[in-house]
């Protein structure tokens, strides 16, 4: 990845904030922004999973120890951020994890749990850096979506819902924070050989016989699939680092050739269906 993409800008020594840097497109990209030589506030739960990314960056590099969904934390670190490196110009709301499970068989104490992390994080991440970006009139929120996040399947339900509530979430938030020069993006990926179907992904502890073909069968194909994903997350990384040099970056960007073809591929399916209802929708006006 060059960062040559269309609209990129020069933007030097800025300061990110990442969260979720122990392990894959986190902390790839904690390794891509201080490559670039930015400052980067590299976060995660466990702190010493990311003493090594700080300790190969002396100066621009300041570990972080972050639960999203710890409302003490989140003000703890970009405080702290903001006080070590300096005002916060780029945050990537990247911490989240997965969740397996049919719509009948999911645990409510685990799909809450799932929807604090992945939801409810974010919100408080982006309302902490908010009052800083706004006095300064600059900033750019990243939000990482998921291929899961444009188009649902069968096992993944609870999950895309914390990723379609993301992504309703920051297209008003685009549109309110782009007169204050404050840009947001979302970032779609496909499958990316992380630790998301491996060791990070939850599961619902019922099974139920009725869901084999549907549900069964994609918990199946998920977990076979882990370490084999076509997917690089440094590349991602790179990619991420490229979007956020551009002056007028895109709302989405899609991030690998399987979710660049799901949601084509979805595309074409929606426009087809509108127009074989169009008649019924525009007859239900008042005339």
């Amino acid at each position: 990845m060059t960062g040559t993409g269309p609209g990129a800008a020069t933007n030097a020594d800025r300061v990110w904030l990442i969260t979720g840097c122990s392990s894959g497109i986190g902390r790839e990209l904690a390794l891509a922004a201080l490559a670039k030589g930015e400052r980067v506030a590299v976060t995660a739960r466990d702190v010493t999973k990311v003493h090594d990314i700080v300790a190969s960056a002396p100066g621009r590099a300041l570990a972080l120890a972050l639960d999203v969904t710890k409302p003490e934390q989140v003000g703890s670190a970009v405080g702290e951020a903001e006080r070590m490196l300096g005002c916060i110009d780029v945050l990537v709301n990247n911490a989240g994890y997965g969740y397996l499970a049919a719509i009948e068989e999911g645990d409510e104490a685990d799909v809450r749990a799932l929807f604090e992390t992945n939801y409810f994080g974010m919100v408080a991440m982006i309302r902490a850096v908010l009052p800083g970006m706004r006095a300064r009139g600059r900033g750019h929120i990243i939000n990482v979506s998921s291929m899961t996040g444009l188009v649902g399947n069968p096992g993944v339900g609870y999950y895309a819902s914390t990723k379609w509530a993301m992504e309703g979430f920051s297209e008003a938030l685009r549109k309110e924070l782009a007169p204050l020069g404050i840009r947001v993006s979302l970032v779609e990926p496909g499958a990316i050989r992380t630790e998301w179907a491996g060791g990070s992904l939850k599961q619902s502890p019922a099974s139920l016989a009725a869901y084999a073909l549907t549900v069964g069968a994609r918990r199946t194909m998920i977990r076979g699939a882990h370490g084999t994903q076509a997917g690089d997350p440094r590349r991602v990384a790179e990619a991420i680092v490229m979007l956020s040099a551009l002056e007028d970056p895109p709302m989405r960007l899609l991030l690998g050739r399987d979710v660049f073809e799901m949601f084509s591929a979805k595309l074409d399916e929606m426009k087809a269906s509108l127009e074989q209802w169009r008649a019924v929708s525009l007859d239900v006006d008042y005339r």
